[in-house]
């Protein structure tokens, strides 16, 4: 079986063990201000599917809106409900039953794209608290970690234009325009359309977790 496919017929629990052997703590592993759970789109709570679908309504769903994908709500839902999609959910363990939990999350799928096997980012979200504190390169580690440990071939993903501060996040992590990003076409008319949204990606192949990984394997 190929090993995107092998991946993905995977039960949860097995996984986590075999793609994510890292700590999923943030803080110390004795008292952590966070904790970081993996799930699919089918073992989320409905709870944490809302606050999933809540975070990007609040931070992206004007830059949805303005873009040429544009934003709709049932057709995001809908998105991430994808059967192979999985989530890792920055929880805050401290909070009350019935108050949200979920206070970050990325979502990622190992799959193709253009005949390669990839691990694709779907989403990347959180909350102004955990903003820059290091959250987002963690998440971004587990993900490639993930898919390195599955064999793909590289990581990619989908920013607006306009959102600089993402672009430059993902540049210093590594990324770049992948060859398959669209570029601006040329109307009839001699309008030229410059696209809303890019496509990043960053190779795998030589991917290393001995002492990347023991650096961000838990955030101090």
């Amino acid at each position: 079986m190929p090993r995107v496919e092998d991946a993905n017929s995977l039960p949860l629990k097995e996984y986590r063990a075999r793609f994510l052997p890292v700590s999923l703590a943030i803080g110390s592993s004795s008292q952590p201000s966070h904790r970081i759970r993996l799930e699919s789109s089918f073992s989320m709570s409905t709870q944490q599917f809302e606050d999933c679908f809540n975070l990007i309504a609040s931070s992206s769903a004007n830059a949805y809106a303005a873009s040429s994908i544009g934003w709709f709500p049932t057709k995001k839902r809908k998105e991430m409900k994808l059967p192979d999609l999985h989530y890792l959910l920055v929880v805050n363990p401290a909070s009350r039953r019935g108050v949200s939990s979920v206070e970050g999350f990325l979502s990622f799928m190992l799959t193709y794209e253009d005949g390669h096997e990839v691990v694709y980012c779907y989403e990347l979200h959180l909350a102004p608290a955990l903003q820059r504190q290091g959250v987002g390169k963690h998440l971004m580690f587990l993900m490639e970690h993930a898919g390195s440990s599955a064999g793909v071939e590289k990581s990619m993903l989908t920013v607006f234009v306009e959102n600089e501060a993402a672009l430059r996040f993902y540049e210093k992590l590594g990324y770049t325009k992948d060859d398959y990003s669209p570029g601006p076409r040329t109307l009839r008319n001699g309008t030229v359309k410059t696209p809303t949204y890019t496509i990043l990606s960053k190779s795998l192949q030589e991917w290393a977790t001995d002492e990347e990984g023991e650096q961000h394997g838990r955030i101090s």
